[in-house]
C-alpha cells in the first residue's frame, strides 16, 4: 500500500524525482532518498542533489578508513535535515571501494587487541568499536553492517548498545 523508503542511485535519470514528488505527494511513498557506494567519484553529484531536490535521506559508504564524507556530505546533511544510511562500516563492499586495499578492517587489525581505551565507550570488540564510531557521528541516522551469520548480527547489536565515544574520542580512534 505505502512504501516507506524509495531510495535509487545518484545518477538516476532527473525525471525519476519527479515521479517519485508526485507518489509521495498522493501519500504511496514516505521518504525518497538517495544512494551511492563510490561517494568519492559521485560526490559532487550528492552534493547537488541535496541542495536541490527535496531529499528524506542519502546513502553513502562510510567507515573509519573512507571518511570522505565527514567534510561535505555528512555537515550538509544535517544542515538540510537529511537522514543518512551509513553502507559498509566494516569496509567490507564486495570490492568496491574509495581506499584500495583497506575493503575489510577486521583483516587490517588481525588479532590486534582491542584498546583498553575503548571501554570509555563500551566498546568490547572490534565490530562495536567500529560501529560506534560511525554511529556517533551527529548526521548519521542508521547503519546497515550486513551479514547473514547469527553471531555477528549479535556482534554488531552490541556496537548500539552503551555510550558513545565523543569527539575527542572519536579523534583517538
Amino acid at each position: 500500500q505505502k512504501l516507506d523508503l524509495v531510495m535509487v542511485s545518484v545518477t538516476a535519470d532527473p525525471t525519476w524525482f519527479a515521479a517519485l514528488k508526485e507518489e509521495k505527494k498522493a501519500g504511496r511513498i514516505r521518504y525518497i532518498g538517495v544512494q551511492t557506494i563510490v561517494v568519492k567519484n559521485q560526490s559532487a553529484q550528492l552534493e547537488a542533489l541535496m541542495r536541490n531536490e527535496p531529499l528524506d535521506f542519502i546513502g553513502v559508504d562510510y567507515d573509519l578508513s573512507n571518511r570522505h564524507v565527514e567534510d561535505t556530505i555528512l555537515p550538509l546533511a544535517r544542515e538540510r535535515k537529511i537522514g543518512v544510511m551509513a553502507f559498509f562500516p566494516f569496509s567490507n563492499n564486495g570490492g568496491v571501494s574509495c581506499n584500495p586495499g583497506t575493503r575489510n578492517l577486521f583483516a587490517r587489525v588481525g588479532s590486534t587487541p582491542l584498546p583498553e581505551w575503548a571501554a570509555e565507550f563500551d566498546a568490547k570488540t572490534w565490530a562495536h568499536f567500529f560501529l560506534k564510531y560511525i554511529i556517533s557521528h551527529p548526521a548519521v541516522t542508521v547503519v546497515t553492517p550486513a551479514t547473514s551469520q547469527p553471531k555477528n548480527m549479535l556482534d554488531n547489536i552490541g556496537g548500539g548498545i552503551g555510550r558513545l565515544p565523543n569527539e575527542a574520542a572519536r579523534k583517538r580512534m
